[in-house]
């Protein structure tokens, strides 16, 4: 009896599951299904969590993450008030857990955007790693000096800013926030909550937080996404959710028209990682549900935060 090497063995395995992969009598992949099939299996990135988050701590955050099957989340601190509405952690919090798992998470680094000194918090946590800015979600008008000073700091240090766009609350007068895109071409803005996603539609009513009705598109969001390159949106969140289940006919036509801008987060506080009561894996199943094929989901769930943030994995 004749017995293969070892060395012989692997390559008639390698062989047989090359020819397999191909289809019998089909040949080899062409170029484009190659990569079609590659992006089936990719890494997934997570740009928006916080620590603590409404009373979850760092075990279950870790274990809700990689429940999730995230491979590298972007962990936003609040600034030194307000803790963003859902008792977040602030820089000091943040940026020590991240140093614990630096093969899962990176960090933004935040502060208000009208106090003295936020220039050098901003500055410290940039020069100790942090890839990004926010998430700014503070009591200001959009377009202000203060966001200004944001904007020129992130370009500094070549890092995008997420801001929170919530009616009459946070960020206002989001119809305005083209002069901050228009003053600052090189710096990237994303997009988040209740007022950003609402106005994906042409009709939103600006004092509607989640909106049910069916979309007309040409909102100003839509808008922003469609005419400025330094702005994308983080699907995160019920409202980042609530804009995908709407109107699900419209949300297919705005997944493939803006693929290119939309960033998966989640922005949830469960501990489950899974089921009904996690925002974020019931946007994982919508977005592969909607997403027109495989490339365009790799690009919402890895490529434009790994090229925006520069975010490794």
């Amino acid at each position: 009896m004749h017995h293969l090497s070892r060395r012989d063995f692997l390559a008639a395995a390698t062989g047989a599951a090359g020819y397999l992969a191909c289809g019998v009598g089909e040949g080899p992949l062409s170029p484009e299904k190659k990569e079609e099939a590659q992006a089936r299996d990719y890494p997934i990135i997570d740009i928006h969590q916080h620590l603590p988050f409404s009373g979850r701590q760092a075990d279950a955050l870790l274990d809700h993450q990689r429940t999730m099957g995230i491979s590298k989340t972007v962990m936003l601190p609040a600034g030194r008030k307000y803790a963003l509405a859902a008792e977040a952690g602030g820089n000091e919090i943040v940026y020590p857990f991240v140093q614990e798992h630096l093969d899962e998470y990176s960090f933004f680094a935040n502060e208000l955007p009208d106090i003295a000194e936020t220039r050098e918090v901003l500055e410290k946590y940039l020069n100790l790693g942090a890839i990004g800015i926010g998430e700014q979600k503070f009591p200001i008008d959009c377009d202000s000096k203060h966001i200004e000073l944001v904007a020129s700091i992130a370009q500094e240090f070549d890092v995008p800013v997420l801001m929170h766009f919530q009616h009459e609350a946070y960020n206002f007068h989001i119809e305005r926030f083209h002069k901050i895109l228009e003053k600052f071409p090189k710096v990237n803005f994303i997009g988040h909550a209740q007022t950003w996603w609402g106005n994906i539609d042409k009709n939103h009513d600006q004092a509607v937080m989640y909106p049910k009705t069916p979309v007309t598109p040409g909102g100003i969001s839509d808008r922003y996404l469609s005419d400025y390159a330094n702005m994308y949106g983080d699907l995160s969140a019920g409202s980042g959710q609530n804009s995908l289940k709407r109107d699900e006919e419209q949300a297919r036509g705005f997944i493939e028209r803006h693929q290119d801008k939309l960033l998966f987060g989640s922005d949830c506080s469960d501990s489950d990682g899974r089921g009904e009561n996690c925002i974020g894996a019931n946007t994982l199943a919508i977005l592969r549900r909607l997403a027109p094929d495989d490339m365009a989901l790799k690009k919402i769930l890895h490529d434009n935060a790994a090229r925006i943030m520069r975010v490794g994995v």
